[in-house]
């Protein structure tokens, strides 16, 4: 439909740019209103972003993939940014709701087809799972992941269609960057809960190390997912309000991301929690023993010697293990092994948390931490409770699928959520094992829920499943957000990497990959709560509904009045 001359006028007047020239155009069914506004440039532009759905969906998917390469082993956090504001283009040019879903699925396919297929040596390197089913399964779950970026573009769509050009004001360009903001945040928080979740390159990961890194104590990892989405809309805001020469509009935008920025590093060094007690010192343990004969006889026989002799080589306050260090069931370690150790400890004073498979009957085993030291008289005992499908629980229906990969025990019991800390030295440890420490809100509600709160939290974990790939960088980096979230420390005891000391700030020091190794530290213990341990996840869920639901209702309200 044609929009009148006048009308271009009062939309530029609304903007605080009445003495501009007018151009005619068509006013289409598309988002964002200063993105979307008809004048000539704005044609060009739809014209070079609307070459074809197949050349969009490439465009989308090739963005997907850039928008990996700023997560781990990169710091590219600005790369994350310029992703997104290339997906938000496209979406916003896409014409109809149906497309920008579409767009946003590309874009998954992309990111997670290149951020996960790590996946695929896991089950068939290690799993034995014959390739021909392996690949698909890769595919498929990407496929499914997808979903949810496409979510987030079509609500996003849909919530921005048929604005009346009176709404091109700076505020409505503002307001449509935060909508995306919130509609891309809660779909990744959707991701990281929905069938257990599967948070993995949640989109906030890549800040670790940027500016704003400083929001994680106060809204977590999605929260930051919101904030960067919001920035790279707001990019495309001020991109195009600077092309249509709608000078209001592309200053809002651009004060209002630097706004964000900037209140993101000021934010950065406030510690939130403070020390507590002495430091204590640690050693990380590293035994490298290959994925392909961990559980095999001779393989666990070299896990046991392995780790009994790193263990007891030299004292520390505390000595953890990687996940499965003795991959036995623990009433199944060797006389000889429990009691050297147990004598290491006698004779030192040392804290040793190690991994080992629990049983509480010939059917019900756990993944579990289990501790012995001079503070507890008793055997200290952590059960994995956010728990792997398919690799620690098989989901109902799925268990021929687990048969045919060569995976040991594929289903134990969850442990709860309120488990107590390792006492060491007057400083607590919270462990968790393996990909328990991407679940940011259920640390956090461990923390709120002790009676006495850990000062450290300590991964445990086996990442040779996925061999020598970007998984551990990743898993490292999950880590640094974790600290950065509770402002403690995260001591990280893995089989081949990526084995580490995380501080509060985020900052790390870590042993070489692949490497039979000991990491020696002194650690400081932390205590205080951040507002994200106080409230998880739920400022950030709050505030991005009230701007989806006050979305919604404008939409409604603008069908009415043109009804």
């Amino acid at each position: 439909m044609k929009r009148s001359a006048a009308s271009a006028v009062d939309a530029r007047r609304a903007d605080g740019h009445a003495g501009q020239s007018s151009h005619g155009g068509n006013h289409s069914d598309k988002t964002f209103s200063p993105m979307n506004s008809a004048s000539a440039a704005s044609r060009d532009l739809s014209r070079a972003t609307a070459l074809g759905p197949r050349l969009r969906l490439l465009l989308a998917a090739m963005l997907g993939i850039a928008h990996t390469q700023a997560f781990a082993p990169h710091d590219w956090w600005w790369l994350q940014l310029l992703a997104l504001a290339g997906l938000v283009a496209l979406m916003a040019d896409a014409g109809r709701a149906r497309m920008a879903a579409a767009t946003g699925y590309a874009f998954g396919m992309g990111w997670f087809l290149s951020g996960i297929w790590w996946l695929y040596i896991s089950m068939h390197v290690y799993g034995e799972m014959p390739a021909w089913m392996a690949a698909p399964a890769v595919v498929l779950f990407a496929a499914y992941l997808s979903l949810w970026p496409a979510l987030a573009g079509a609500v996003w769509y849909w919530l921005t269609r048929s604005r009346p050009a009176a709404s091109a004001t700076a505020l409505a360009g503002v307001f449509g960057a935060i909508l995306f903001g919130a509609a891309w945040g809660l779909s990744e928080w959707l991701r990281g809960v929905v069938f257990t979740g599967f948070p993995w390159l949640g989109s906030g990961y890549p800040h670790t190390a940027g500016p704003l890194a400083g929001y994680a104590p106060l809204f977590g990892v999605y929260g930051i997912a919101t904030l960067a989405a919001t920035l790279a809309a707001l990019l495309v805001v001020a991109v195009r309000a600077a092309g249509l020469r709608r000078r209001g509009t592309m200053v809002t935008a651009i004060v209002s991301g630097a706004a964000i920025v900037i209140v993101g590093a000021v934010l950065r060094p406030v510690a939130w929690t403070q020390p507590i007690g002495e430091p204590i010192s640690v050693r990380l343990l590293q035994g490298n023993v290959a994925q392909d004969i961990k559980f095999e006889p001779v393989g666990i026989q070299r896990s046991l010697e392995l780790y009994r002799d790193l263990i007891t080589a030299k004292p520390a306050d505390l000595v953890i293990t990687p996940e499965t260090g003795f991959p036995v069931i623990l009433q199944e370690l060797p006389l000889d092994i429990a009691q050297d150790v147990r004598r290491f400890m006698e004779n030192t004073g040392s804290t040793i948390l190690f991994g080992a498979v629990g049983a509480d009957s010939p059917v019900d085993f756990t993944n579990s931490a289990f501790a012995i030291g001079p503070e507890h008289p008793t055997l200290y005992r952590y059960n994995k409770h956010h728990l792997v499908p398919f690799g620690e629980f098989i989901p109902f229906g799925f268990h021929w699928f687990v048969n045919m990969m060569k995976m040991p025990l594929g289903d134990f019991m969850r442990g709860g959520l309120d488990q107590q800390a390792v006492p060491v030295r007057g400083i607590r440890v919270a462990p968790n094992i393996c990909y328990e420490d991407l679940f940011g809100e259920e640390i956090a509600h461990t923390l709120r829920h002790q009676p006495e709160p850990a000062n450290m939290m300590a991964n445990m974990t086996n990442l040779a499943w996925f061999g020598d790939t970007i998984a551990l960088d990743q898993h490292l980096q999950i880590s640094r957000m974790r600290a950065l979230e509770m402002r403690r420390p995260m001591l990280r005891a893995t089989n081949t990497g990526m084995t580490a000391v995380v501080k509060p700030d985020g900052s790390t020091e870590r042993l070489p990959t692949f490497e039979v190794g000991t990491l020696a530290a002194t650690v400081q213990g932390m205590q205080g709560f951040t507002p994200f341990i106080r409230w998880g996840n739920v400022p950030f869920l709050a505030l991005s509904g009230l701007v989806l639901a006050a979305a919604a209702l404008a939409r409604v309200r603008r069908r009415g009045s043109v009804t």
